[in-house]
């Protein structure tokens, strides 16, 4: 029999009933054991829709339960440093949503508590487990693009609904940190390293970014723009320029069935791109990385990375000061 991780989920967020439990139970090697929620009749609905073992009326009492081994925290992203460290401290292993945290020095603070309680963390960047990633990371390393000279990447939707907690400045809102995250980390995981200068522009909205945009330039000359919002139609993808040839990516960080193109001398050449359940494979990864005492897929040298560069384009437009 496979060993399993028994898993606590904090909060009834639609990204957990959506996609994450299911993945747990889904999961090889995960079980989905216990939910907290701090409202009486979502509780009773998650109870009733995934028969989890427990159910807790507040976060610390999920905590203090021994048989919880591994959390997972897709709560608002202002108080994801207060629970990932209150989770270290009872020696729960943590996959946390993306933003981790509200500030790179936030997010060190939170590697140090989990190292210290010798538990692991991880960012959920669930678009790193698909064939899609894959395939791109296989078509950089093999050359065929030559060198890299740009990079652009878009991610943006509609949010129409005003009283969403990410127009909340005090929760972390704002579309940098909700979906720009992602171009930014496709750029990270494309050239390896941190920008050396960078420009911004941006929209506001009831305190938060409705839009942002920025040009990233790196000491090898790569240029880098990044995308998203929150104000206009549905976005999702990528290309990447190189001296020899240029590769499109739909639908960058979905999990979807597709193509991605490779234009070079020769032609144009539509690549097929699997369905992957990511979120499951992101489960299963990192409840792999538990049992075998490993680092997951997904390192915190990129989560820092990329936390570092949110800070620094935040700081040099409208948080400037605060």
């Amino acid at each position: 029999m496979i060993p399993e991780i028994k898993w606590g989920v904090l909060g009834c967020a639609q990204i957990a009933e959506n996609s994450v439990i299911p993945a747990i139970i889904k999961g090889s090697n995960s079980d989905f054991y216990a939910v907290a929620s701090r409202d009486p009749e979502k509780l009773k609905r998650f109870q009733g829709k995934f028969h989890c073992q427990k159910i807790y009326f507040n976060y610390d009492d999920l905590l203090d339960d021994p048989e919880v081994q591994a959390v997972y925290i897709p709560l608002p992203n202002g108080v994801h440093k207060e629970w990932t460290i209150k989770a270290a401290r009872k020696g729960k292993h943590v996959l946390c949503e993306k933003p981790i945290a509200l500030h790179a020095e936030d997010t060190l603070e939170m590697i140090k508590e989990c190292d210290a309680n010798k538990v692991k963390l991880m960012e959920a960047f669930m678009y790193r487990y698909t064939d899609r990633t894959r395939k791109v990371q296989d078509i950089l390393n093999s050359g065929v693009l030559g060198e890299v000279k740009y990079i652009n990447s878009q991610f943006r939707f509609f949010l129409d609904h005003e009283d969403d907690y990410r127009w909340e400045p005090t929760q972390g809102g704002g579309s940098l940190y909700d979906v720009g995250c992602y171009p930014l980390n496709f750029t990270g995981m494309v050239t390896g390293c941190a920008p050396v200068a960078m420009k911004a522009e941006y929209r506001l909205h009831k305190g938060v970014d409705s839009a942002f945009s920025a040009i990233l330039t790196y000491e090898n000359g790569i240029i880098a723009n990044i995308n998203c919002g929150f104000n206009a139609f549905f976005r999702v993808y990528s290309e990447i320029v190189g001296t020899q040839g240029v590769l499109e990516v739909p639908d960058t960080f979905l999990g979807n069935a597709g193509t991605i193109t490779l234009i070079t001398a020769g032609g144009r050449e539509s690549l097929p791109v699997k369905e992957s359940d990511r979120y499951r494979m992101e489960i299963e990864d990192f409840s792999a990385a538990i049992l075998e005492n490993r680092p997951p897929l997904f390192s915190l040298e990129e989560t820092v990375r990329n936390m570092k560069i949110i800070d620094q384009l935040l700081d040099m437009t409208y948080r400037k000061g605060c």
